[in-house]
């Protein structure tokens, strides 16, 4: 299988396990809770009326959630496990959404030119081998004056296996590709997945931004966060006395999450 066959079969896996789980709580979800961060939740903004695609959107979470904010949704992912989990979700949900099996990096022509916003989070970014592509793929989904609101993991904690005692397993900047394969999944460590190849791949803060430049979008704001309400990996950040996590490293506290917003 080629790395895009090795991920969707990961993905596929994933979505048969996830919502049984603490991390994505289904039940909570359909009962009406919101699952946008903070940081998400403050880089979209208001999007009543609007035309939004979710782009990976996995099972569906956000794409409910933003629907319910108000928004036109169409959720895209190239997992077709994760699009029917995320479709029974949102009829149980009461929200209308379109689900859209597709590459992110090669968007089909019936969604150029359609979005106002296109809303990507949280570790999309590791499982493309292209950000050029999928930067020029999400300016063609933009109508002008579109934006992209990208809230990713930042490289400097992808790079960390081990906080203490400090392990990198993993590059800051783009290398080629890197196979994994290990059991659990980042919502459940314990989780039975199926599938538990995959093959990633790191991108730098620059090269990320010099993508959005690169396929005509203007940036507007880059933002690195400190701390977030939970940890996005999974178990590798405790939460401190404040309830928030960090990633400490001799005592200083590194960026977890970094917010692009950019127009088209």
């Amino acid at each position: 299988m080629d790395a895009l066959d090795v991920n969707r079969a990961h993905w596929d896996a994933l979505a048969a396990v996830h919502g049984q789980d603490a991390y994505y709580d289904k039940e909570a979800l359909v009962a009406g809770r919101d699952s946008l961060s903070e940081h998400e939740a403050a880089a979209v903004g208001d999007v009543t009326d609007l035309d939004v695609l979710h782009l990976q959107c996995h099972i569906g979470f956000d794409s409910i959630s933003l629907a319910r904010r108000g928004a036109r949704v169409t959720g895209v992912d190239f997992s077709p496990r994760s699009l029917a989990a995320a479709a029974e979700l949102a009829e149980r949900a009461g929200v209308e959404i379109e689900w859209v099996q597709a590459d992110a990096t090669a968007l089909p022509e019936a969604l150029h030119g359609r979005f106002d916003v296109v809303y990507s989070t949280a570790g999309v970014l590791c499982w493309i081998a292209d950000i050029d592509a999928w930067m020029r793929s999400v300016a063609t989904a933009l109508r002008p004056g579109g934006r992209l609101v990208l809230v990713e993991l930042h490289p400097l904690f992808l790079m960390v296996g081990s906080p203490d005692p400090l392990v990198l397993d993993f590059p800051y900047a783009f290398d080629g590709a890197r196979t994994f394969d290990e059991p659990g999944s980042y919502a459940d460590a314990k989780a039975d997945v199926a599938a538990t190849a995959t093959v990633e791949y790191a991108h730098s803060l620059g090269e990320v931004v010099t993508a959005a430049i690169g396929a005509g979008l203007r940036i507007d704001a880059l933002h690195e966060h400190m701390d977030a309400a939970r940890d996005l990996r999974g178990d590798l950040l405790p939460r401190e006395a404040d309830g928030r996590c960090r990633l400490r490293i001799g005592g200083e506290v590194l960026p977890i999450i970094y917010t692009l917003q950019a127009t088209r």
